[in-house]
């Protein structure tokens, strides 16, 4: 698709929330949140003309690696929200874009992710084969207060349970979808503080792709104000997540 005429290196969007989106408390549901981010970033780059169907003539996709949120407050049923993105920097087959939610002309939520490009037919990493020097680069504006990391993965931890990656798990580019890996790793911890909004960040690190049939197991650990949790594969790591509470 061509560049949109009205494209622009910083681009917004409106959201309002739905009952859909929202957990029972009537506040936005973290996984929610993590769709609505990758909804706007899959609208500037179509905008830009990078959508996926742009990247499938070259047989290549952007895949989430890395990403980390923060969040000073939660959006509620029927508010509208504002999300803000753009790009840190880009090169090679590696992107990192920031995205920011505000409400009522205040930021609450910010969140850096790095994307990386693989071609959807080899499944392997390989540079960026459009052109994106009409993205301008913002290497200075960054969303959150601290960047996004290297989950370790040799902290303690114990099995807590085991899934099979089923067809409503998969995407477009037919793999478990970002979200679905912290959709499923929050379905184990205490529901309460999730719903006081005592969530204050989290990272996630997607280490390895999942399909259709896959078999995986949950490591679970804590310390202090955080819990971490590690998806494995056999005895390959696929997914690594950290969240820190108040």
């Amino acid at each position: 698709m061509p560049i949109a005429d009205n494209f622009t290196s910083v681009y917004t969007q409106d959201f309002e929330i739905t009952f859909l989106h929202c957990h029972p408390n009537g506040y936005l549901k973290q996984t929610e949140l993590c769709n609505l981010l990758q909804l706007t970033a899959g609208a500037h780059a179509e905008a830009g003309g990078m959508s996926f169907t742009d990247m499938q003539t070259k047989d290549q996709a952007w895949v989430l690696s890395r990403m980390r949120v923060e969040i000073d407050e939660l959006p509620k049923w029927r508010d509208t929200i504002t999300i803000k993105t753009w790009i840190i920097d880009l090169q090679g087959s590696r992107s990192v874009r920031a995205l920011e939610v505000w409400l009522n002309g205040k930021k609450i939520i910010g969140a850096m992710t790095y994307w990386a490009v693989i071609n959807t037919k080899l499944r392997r990493a390989e540079s960026l084969a459009l052109p994106h020097e009409h993205f301008e680069k913002y290497p200075e504006k960054h969303p959150t207060t601290e960047p996004f990391k290297k989950i370790e993965l040799d902290k303690p931890a114990e099995k807590t349970g085991t899934r099979t990656v089923v067809l409503s798990d998969l995407d477009i580019v037919f793999h478990a979808n970002n979200v679905k890996y912290l959709e499923w790793c929050l379905d184990f911890v205490d529901f309460k503080p999730l719903l006081k909004q005592q969530l204050k960040s989290f990272d996630m690190n997607f280490l390895r792709e999942l399909k259709l049939g896959d078999e995986v197991s949950f490591l679970r650990g804590k310390k202090e104000n955080q819990e971490y949790f590690t998806i494995t594969k056999g005895e390959k790591p696929c997914f690594a997540l950290e969240l820190n509470w108040k």
